[in-house]
């Protein structure tokens, strides 16, 4: 019995740009920098976690080592985020923030 493969570059699965594959046009420095935005803009909203965000927007100005940038921040922290964004209501972070966790994360 004889079966013919097909070429893995002819897989439909491969013709789809894949985030792994290509960050190639996708600003996701961009996008999670107006995250950050977004985050600032809502903190004063979030009474509750307030002692979070200033421990989480220190973490971008340590006090030795390196600075992390937005995109890690954001990356290590989706979780939060998207729970500070939906207590707030801003749908519009919400939706940017999903774009980010999906094209760059």
């Amino acid at each position: 019995m004889e079966t013919t493969a097909t070429p893995a570059a002819d897989c439909p699965c491969r013709q789809k740009t894949d985030r792994y594959i290509s960050f190639d046009g996708i600003d996701c420095a961009g996008n999670a920098r107006r995250l950050m935005e977004l985050i600032e803009r809502n903190m004063p909203a979030d009474g509750t976690g307030r002692s979070f965000w200033q421990y989480f927007m220190a973490k971008r100005q340590p006090r030795s080592g390196p600075a992390p940038d937005d995109l890690f921040l954001v990356h290590s922290h989706i979780n939060q985020i998207r729970e500070l964004f939906e207590d707030c209501g801003d749908e519009a972070a919400l939706a940017l923030l999903l774009q980010v966790e999906e094209e760059c994360c």
